[in-house]
């Protein structure tokens, strides 16, 4: 399948995540346009070795948890915006995040590129850029902005850009995590360069959420992959369960922001594991 026919299949089927990856094509378009790729390429800290994603995984003395900062997404509206991205991150490194995601889509989860330049500024983990990855320059992008891992959604993505682009984030040293939604995406979507394979148990296409996702596929991803379960886990027992099934991390986000202090909430829940 052709980036088009992949384009002209979520045209017509008019979901939310359809019309962020038109919105996102327009973004990519007009950040090339501001921003050179030798630009890019030439800041401070594109030159960083990044962070090995599975050492803080599997470091016994961490979570396993990556701790998401989320302003807003198109389900909930305003989640959290009253606190800063250094006062939610660090908390969450206080708690024992094995990383930290910070949501860059502006349009749609009011994040913002400097987001990530704030979380690198004051943390010493790995940083998942979470974003809509369609495009390479987004990868150059995201090295520059100081992540150490980029997500790639298989459900936006056909076989052939899932592999051109680990490939490129592995040329430059990133950590390459492919989100999945189901065993067809799953099964379609493998290739070399990945590092960790993460379930979402939330459907992009209508927001519905169910860990079931999780135990459904945790059996067809590769032992060599680091495996990840996505949203939706709201209590401790699930990450007992999750493990117990196989999973290595989790990626907990909402569950956190939506109290008044998510670094606080972070290290109530992690005391319960």
């Amino acid at each position: 399948m052709t980036t088009n026919d992949t384009n002209s299949k979520n045209a017509a089927s008019g979901n939310i995540l359809d019309k962020i990856v038109l919105k996102k094509r327009e973004e990519i378009e007009s950040a090339k346009l501001k921003t050179s790729v030798d630009q890019l390429k030439g800041s401070d800290l594109f030159s960083r070795k990044c962070y090995v994603l599975r050492d803080f995984i599997l470091d016994p003395d961490r979570t396993g948890i990556i701790a998401e900062f989320k302003r807003q997404s198109p389900s909930k509206g305003i989640i959290n915006d009253h606190m800063s991205v250094k006062e939610v991150t660090n908390g969450y490194a206080a708690a024992g995040a094995s990383a930290l995601s910070i949501l860059t889509d502006r349009s749609f989860f009011g994040g913002k590129d400097e987001d990530l330049l704030e979380a690198r500024k004051v943390n010493k983990l790995p940083l998942l850029r979470k974003d809509f990855m369609l495009d390479e320059y987004q990868i150059i992008e995201a090295k520059a902005l100081g992540a150490d891992i980029i997500l790639l959604i298989a459900a936006i993505l056909t076989p052939e850009e899932v592999r051109i682009l680990a490939r490129s984030a592995k040329d430059l040293g990133l950590n390459v995590l492919l989100e999945v939604h189901n065993r067809e995406e799953l099964d379609r979507s493998i290739c070399d360069d990945l590092d960790a394979i993460g379930v979402n148990n939330r459907n992009l296409g209508d927001f519905s959420v169910s860990v079931q996702h999780s135990y459904d596929l945790v059996e067809h991803i590769p032992s060599r992959f680091l495996k990840i379960s996505e949203s939706g886990i709201s209590n401790p027992q699930s990450i007992k369960e999750l493990r117990a099934a196989g999973f290595d991390g989790f990626l907990i986000g909402e569950n956190f922001m939506k109290e008044t202090d998510p670094g606080k909430a972070m290290k109530d829940f992690v005391s319960k594991i």
